[in-house]
């Protein structure tokens, strides 16, 4: 255990993912100061934020060393999957957030479905192409639709397509392999069985072979209500997930969890950080969708103000290489996070419009800011997709919503949609 109020932490990145993750080590008794790059609006109220962008590694490195940070905290995908967890620890200084080498685990989706079948860990069947005429002529041999077509790279959770049959399915691999939609990260993809079930994501805070699971979550990736349009970063997210009971954790930790940490290991890559488990629970059994190598977003918004054990001495205790305890402290009640997007998001959105935010938030309600800037005269403006995410704490989901929701209607921007139907399928099971 550090001394009292010992650590000075950066916090990397600008998203919503961050901002509570700024929160939350300000909050903790380790911490004696915190400060971001690049941050955003709302990160500036609670941090000093340096105008260094999250993919710049030297720049990064560099300013960890100014500012003699004792430990790093990596929010976004992008400056793992470029070394930056490596480039830190060549100097000296503690980072949370896995290395190159393992960041491949979210930079490459044939990465990993290589992994998970090599180690027998439960996924949806797929085949790996890189060749249009390859693809359609797989897609002549299948009967069974919809499939399920994945870009290799990072695309900003939007590479994942849903084609409900053959026209569809061409369409996509032809804005993957040639239309280069998502440009390098399009140059491979994965055809995969499309699996039914409900997702659920299942965090982890990973030290080597050590690790222990964080309060279960469900997110809400499309834009639409009912699950519709296209996929989004994420819409919305509540905690826990009630699929998620004590005999389906166990299921996970023993089936998918403890083996997905032991292969990680034995392929000998050096893990510190969060491991994001994505899983569709089918009626076979929990099957895992994706890897994630860092906290998800909009999930870490309702997983981390739920955890009475410090987040922070976790990610202090990985970032050594340490040991982590098996299981941790969680509040009982409820928690729900409301994304509210710019107009126009996923595609074309606008930027630049002026927020006005309620004041004062009822206890147990903050807004995490994700897409915002805050002018030289203190006027907060949208210069994001997603802006905002709304997150309220409560004794019972429905209460959680109730609140969030009760926030979401107060803030004012042209423009602004967010859904209403997050958690839709839990309450109406609670009911």
């Amino acid at each position: 255990m550090q001394s009292h109020k010992s650590l000075k932490v950066l916090v990397v990145g600008s998203g919503g993912r961050e901002h509570t993750l700024v929160r939350t080590c300000r909050q903790s008794p380790l911490c004696r100061e915190v400060i971001a790059a690049p941050g955003n609006g709302g990160i500036k109220e609670d941090a000093a934020c340096f105008d260094v962008p999250s993919d710049d590694v030297p720049g990064i490195v560099r300013l960890a060393s100014d500012e003699e940070v004792d430990l790093v905290v990596v929010g976004p995908e992008v400056p793992l999957s470029l070394g930056v967890a490596d480039a830190l620890r060549d100097k000296g200084i503690l980072v949370y957030g896995p290395g190159k080498d393992a960041a491949k685990l979210e930079a490459s989706k044939t990465f990993t479905k290589e992994l998970l079948q090599k180690y027998g860990i439960p996924t949806a069947a797929s085949e790996i192409f890189t060749r249009s005429d390859e693809a359609l002529a797989y897609l002549d041999r299948r009967s069974d639709y919809p499939v399920v077509i994945k870009a290799d790279g990072l695309a900003a959770g939007k590479g994942v397509l849903i084609a409900a049959d053959r026209v569809e399915a061409e369409a996509a691999v032809s804005a993957c392999l040639e239309q280069e939609t998502f440009g390098e990260s399009g140059r491979s993809i994965l055809i995969e069985e499309y699996l039914t079930g409900e997702e659920a994501s299942i965090h982890l805070m990973v030290s080597g072979a050590s690790f222990v699971i964080l309060p279960s979550s469900q997110d809400h990736k499309r834009i639409g209500e009912n699950d519709t349009g296209p996929n989004t970063g994420g819409m919305g997210a509540y905690s826990p997930a009630e699929l998620v009971d004590s005999a389906m954790l166990e299921t996970i930790r023993d089936g998918i969890a403890r083996p997905s940490v032991d292969a990680i290991a034995r392929e000998g890559l050096d893990f510190r950080g969060t491991l994001y488990i994505g899983l569709m629970l089918t009626a076979s059994g929990p099957r895992v969708l994706e890897l994630n190598v860092r906290f998800g977003d909009p999930e870490t918004q309702v997983i981390l103000p739920r955890m009475e054990t410090d987040p922070l001495e976790l990610m202090l205790a990985c970032a050594k290489g340490g040991p982590v305890p098996e299981t941790l402290k969680t509040r009982p009640e409820s928690a729900m996070c409301v994304v509210i997007s710019a107009g126009g998001y996923p595609g074309n959105y606008r930027k630049g419009d002026t927020i006005d935010l309620p004041k004062p938030l009822p206890r147990d309600t903050f807004v995490f800011h994700a897409g915002t800037v805050r002018e030289p005269n203190g006027t907060l403006k949208t210069a994001g997709g997603r802006v905002l995410g709304v997150t309220a704490i409560a004794r019972t989901l429905a209460d959680a919503a109730r609140d969030a929701y009760a926030a979401c209607d107060r803030i004012r921007f042209s423009g602004m949609y967010f859904r209403r139907d997050i958690g839709a399928k839990q309450l109406s099971r609670q009911s």
